[in-house]
């Protein structure tokens, strides 16, 4: 936590990256491939800004040591959470797609259909440490970065690709979008979202990340996942707080869907968020978990992580609905 809130009081937001489709855009395990889920790219992200890396490839100590590979002296493991589910008294480690209910928490190894089994159990969640590969040193560890490039650029999509698919899921959210004037805002009142004109952002990239955080602020409305919505920019006491933990989950919540949909999250802030964060941060340190768990909620909304793949340019049937 005193590294994350060093950064910020540097004006850095280090869960934020491009997406790096070379250098491989998910966060996933270095041995197997498979992608971390739920809040824990937001947590490896931070990680990979401490450590100036740009490789998304991560293990464990003890897979890592049946290789032959090993952490260099003084490197520090990042911590991600892993969901365990218990039920009449016993635990277990949550495989993916195995428990329903599992998708509402912080971490994120699964979320399956509902059955009664799976409502007299809950989830929670136990710290598991993992290594970047930067961090690594080994003879085998070469080879096993080259092997995770060339099957991850093997399953990238051509941005062209992956942009219509963000178009075509943001454009489904129900919540309409208008595009005019020079503000990005979520206006709870009428429901609705205010962008600039298409033509003001630099990038489709930029359009989109921005987009992507007022839709998870269109999340918190009364109807949806009922957050507290009542701060704003320049308030005091309890509505500068509340306005600083939403505008963190939006922020955590965009990241999240940058992730999912490929067009990363490099959208600028306003340096006012950074300092309301430090002082949120400093206050009260598990704010961060709490708001890495409401983040996931609102990602979970839009766009619903559904196995191993990158959402397909279609959007889900519960988002078909059209902005009215």
């Amino acid at each position: 936590m005193a590294s994350l809130i060093a950064l910020l009081e540097a004006g850095t937001t280090p869960w934020r990256r491009e997406w790096d489709a070379a250098a491989g855009g998910h966060h996933v395990n270095l041995l197997s491939g498979r992608r971390y889920r739920g809040a824990n790219p937001v947590l490896l992200s931070l990680g990979l800004q401490l450590r100036g890396s740009a490789l998304p490839y991560w293990c464990g100590f003890a897979e890592a040591k049946a290789l032959g590979i090993f952490p260099r002296k003084g490197s520090k493991a990042v911590h991600v959470l892993r969901p365990q589910v218990h039920q009449r008294g016993e635990g277990r480690l949550v495989e993916p797609s195995a428990v329903a209910g599992a998708g509402s928490g912080v971490g994120g190894d699964g979320a399956g259909p509902s059955s009664a089994a799976a409502r007299s159990s809950w989830v929670s969640y136990r710290p598991l440490a993992l290594f970047n590969a930067a961090d690594l040193v080994g003879e085998a560890l070469e080879t096993l970065i080259q092997k995770r490039r060339q099957a991850e650029g093997a399953l990238q999509r051509p941005e062209p690709e992956r942009l219509a698919a963000a178009e075509a899921m943001l454009s489904a959210w129900p919540v309409p979008a208008v595009f005019a004037g020079d503000r990005a805002c979520y206006l709870p009142g009428p429901d609705r979202i205010q962008l600039p004109d298409r033509a003001a952002f630099h990038s489709a990239g930029a359009l989109y990340a921005t987009w992507a955080h007022e839709v998870i602020h269109s999340t918190g409305h009364s109807s949806r996942l009922a957050r507290d919505l009542s701060g704003g920019m320049g308030d005091g006491g309890d509505g500068g707080r509340a306005y600083a933990r939403e505008e963190l989950v939006a922020e955590l919540g965009a990241v999240l869907l940058g992730d999912r949909l490929e067009i990363g999250s490099a959208m600028a802030n306003h340096a006012a968020y950074l300092g309301h964060w430090v002082e949120l941060l400093k206050a009260s340190p598990r704010v961060l978990l709490q708001v890495l768990s409401d983040a996931r909620k609102a990602a979970d909304l839009v766009c619903p992580e559904s196995g191993e793949q990158a959402p397909a340019a279609q959007p889900s049937a519960v988002n078909r609905r059209q902005p009215s």
